[in-house]
């Protein structure tokens, strides 16, 4: 049974986002579409919130909402995909893009879709179950110097070479197809427990990444993401592990900084070509937030304005 969705950092997101009223804005990760409607609630008549999720269950709640909300426009896929339907509704650029990365609550409690190892089910974790491999089908075949290159890389995971092994000794006595049997080989391969934490996240994160190219659907995305705003326009992002974070953070600062020169060239402030400026110091949860929702407290939001084309 799906547990209660709370949407992150809500109000601060929104707040952050909304300049003009009136103004288009891009929900990028509708997921049960909180900040979609909360985007909606600030904007006036003349205003609009088109939304994308690549997931099933978040298309269905995302049509509902279409049904009774003249300024709501959804599309099902990843955000990556938003220059072509910008360009298909025949919108040149908008006021603002949220995006809220990862996985969404009712993704990890519902057992069937393969998340998490607090609850057994098959080992799917595509967000988009209606296309690519599952986790089991890539765990199937994958040799262990590719397994423990993802577990390294988007799992930071320090045991990576162990747990490939484990992996593909396992699969050798029986095929890996649910998220009990991968937890149960990754943890008797961990050899140091972390307090409070269980020893299968990392791997799980790193697989999860993996099956979704959720990294590259980021980069993706970044390299056209200024193009798709207005001057004034916002970028509001959230994260909730270090890869993510990261990559946004550089992505905002180069942005910021503008163009690499050497030391010592005269050079006007156009020249620099500065297209985008921080707007304050990144945002966590608030203590209360947390105390309603755990999973609140890894994330990090961040925003930068398009200040020149």
């Amino acid at each position: 049974m799906a547990g209660t969705h709370h949407t992150v950092l809500l109000r601060e997101a929104v707040d952050a986002l909304v300049t003009q009223a009136g103004g288009i804005y891009v929900d990028g990760t509708f997921g049960r579409g909180g900040h979609s409607r909360y985007l909606l609630q600030r904007l006036d008549e003349g205003g609009r919130v088109l939304a994308t999720d690549k997931d099933e269950a978040a298309a269905l709640a995302a049509q509902e909402l279409e049904k009774s909300e003249p300024r709501f426009d959804f599309f099902r896929g990843s955000f990556a995909q938003l220059p072509h339907q910008l360009r298909r509704m025949g919108i040149d650029a908008v006021d603002g893009i949220l995006l809220d990365l990862g996985v969404s609550s009712p993704q990890l409690d519902e057992a069937d879709r393969g998340f998490s190892f607090m609850h057994d089910g098959p080992l799917d974790m595509r967000m988009d179950t209606s296309s690519g491999e599952t986790a089991a089908q890539w765990l199937s075949y994958a040799d262990r110097s590719e397994i423990a290159g993802v577990l390294k890389q988007f799992g930071e995971e320090r045991f990576a070479r162990r747990i490939a092994a484990a992996i593909i000794a396992a699969r050798e006595q029986s095929p890996i197809k649910t998220t009990a049997q991968l937890a149960r080989v990754v943890s008797a391969a961990h050899p140091r427990w972390e307090k409070h934490k269980h020893p299968a996240t990392r791997s799980f994160q790193a697989v999860r990444i993996k099956v979704n190219r959720e990294l590259e659907d980021l980069q993706d995305f970044l390299t056209g993401a200024l193009d798709l705003l207005r001057v004034g326009g916002r970028l509001v992002v959230i994260s909730f592990h270090s890869l993510e974070d990261r990559m946004i953070k550089r992505y905002m600062r180069d942005m910021a900084r503008g163009d690499s020169l050497p030391a010592g060239v005269p050079v006007t402030e156009r020249q620099r070509n500065r297209r985008m400026r921080l707007l304050g110091k990144p945002v966590r949860a608030s203590e209360e937030e947390i105390e309603r929702n755990v999973r609140a407290r890894s994330a990090v939001m961040r925003v930068a304005e398009k200040i020149r084309e």
